[in-house]
């Protein structure tokens, strides 16, 4: 391994790669240096061995606090790939059915036209719950039982199971419920009993408050007079009744970087980790299933649940082509479209795992046995990743010797 120590105009990139690795590592500094990365982390796991380990820059600009190894920031929708895979570990052992209705488990969520909703509708963004009509209570996205209650109490937005639309936040709840349900544990405390603990991975729904100095804060993107609305922001913008609005903006002034938000169990979209935790958590679901010694998901169930579940040509909710497996994100190519810089993943073809708000992103490729993870605190435009989450991506690939990602996905 080689251990880096450079300093860029963001502040010093330390860690270490694998020599096979370096356009990773030339690309993570690049960031630094070309494209307005604050602060970030990357990981790769290839064959269950770390080949690159690397972070860099500010925890926080306003004091140039450096963005430490152990440095944590919010991962958003990454969480939910968390949510959905203790679901499935709850799937593999019997004591959750994904063609049950949802109802055999949870009988309040059975009104208002919801009593046919299966648990696999809700796994793949088809419950047609992405979000609440009726305004948020201020904090309500930090109490758990009001959220649950209110999207039981919740009619559809569309015929369930006919189409899919992002469950951009009410994801953590609906499929959450769920995991707490059955297991009898909050979706916080079956992860970290049952993924994070084994895996020994720094990654929390719901952190604890010794915690808490470790965590960066955000920093929103800041739109340019040039930047070209997606129709996701148009529709934001124009309509407070559209989805677009009510899954984004109806939140009860949710502030992503308060403690009450960090130790809320937020499985849509609040989970606090880092490039190393999310390449961890997805390392055994690149291995059939197994890191070591723990044994998360059998070969099996991770085809099963990795394989397209979900696609449309155009989503209810970010209003553009999408394409689901159960409760992960697989690679998604909208290039052709005026604004698909802001609309795009790019990963291979067997690959599954979830974006964040702003650019993060984990995900597993049996293929080629990598766990992946990027995480950072500036975030970028659109609705998937920006060019410097991509660019780590594609180097990644690259460094593994695949050739092109002109079908959509990247190949050998």
């Amino acid at each position: 391994m080689i251990t880096v120590n450079e300093a860029t105009s963001a502040g010093s990139v330390g860690g270490r790669y694998d020599p096979r690795f370096e356009k990773v590592a030339e690309e993570f500094v690049r960031n630094f240096e070309q494209r307005g990365e604050v602060g970030a982390s990357v990981c790769l796991n290839v064959e269950g061995q770390k080949v690159v380990d690397m972070w860099g820059g500010m925890r926080d600009p306003e004091t140039g606090d450096a963005w430490q190894e152990d440095t944590l920031s919010i991962v958003f929708s990454c969480t939910k790939a968390a949510t959905a895979l203790c679901a499935h570990m709850l799937i593999e052992r019997g004591l959750l059915d994904p063609h049950a209705k949802v109802t055999d488990y949870w009988p309040e969520f059975g009104q208002n036209g919801k009593e046919n909703i299966t648990v696999l509708m809700m796994l793949n963004h088809s419950s047609a719950l992405p979000a609440l009509r009726e305004p948020v209570k201020p904090g309500g996205y930090n109490d758990w039982d009001y959220m649950v209650e209110r999207l039981a109490a919740e009619q559809p937005f569309w015929e369930p199971g006919t189409r899919n639309g992002y469950h951009m936040i009410s994801y953590g709840w609906t499929v959450g419920e769920l995991v707490r349900r059955v297991s009898g544990k909050s979706l916080g405390a079956f992860f970290k009993d049952e993924v994070a603990d084994p895996l020994g991975i720094d990654f929390w729904i719901g952190l604890p408050e010794d915690k808490e100095p470790r965590v960066a804060k955000m920093i929103p993107f800041a739109p340019d007079a040039s930047a070209v609305p997606t129709d996701f922001l148009k529709a934001l913008m124009s309509d407070p009744t559209s989805i677009q609005y009510l899954s984004f903006l109806n939140s009860g002034g949710h502030q992503v970087d308060s403690r009450e938000a960090h130790a809320a169990e937020i499985g849509g979209g609040g989970g606090i980790a880092n490039a190393r935790a999310l390449a961890g958590m997805f390392n055994p679901l690149a291995n059939d299933g197994k890191a070591g010694s723990v044994e998360l998901l059998s070969g099996d169930t991770i085809q099963r649940i990795s394989a397209v579940s979900m696609a449309t040509q155009c989503d209810a909710t970010l209003l553009i082509p999408t394409r689901f497996a159960q409760g992960f994100m697989v690679s998604m190519d909208n290039r052709a479209r005026p604004t698909g810089d802001q609309e795009t993943a790019l990963l291979g073809r067997d690959a599954f795992g979830h974006v964040g708000a702003g650019g993060s992103i984990g995900f597993a490729d049996p293929e080629c046995r990598l766990g992946f993870g990027y995480s950072m605190t500036q975030m970028g435009a659109g609705l998937m990743l920006n060019e410097r989450g991509q660019s780590v991506v594609d180097a990644a690939y690259k460094s593994l010797g695949y050739r092109t990602n002109s079908p959509g996905f990247w190949v050998r």
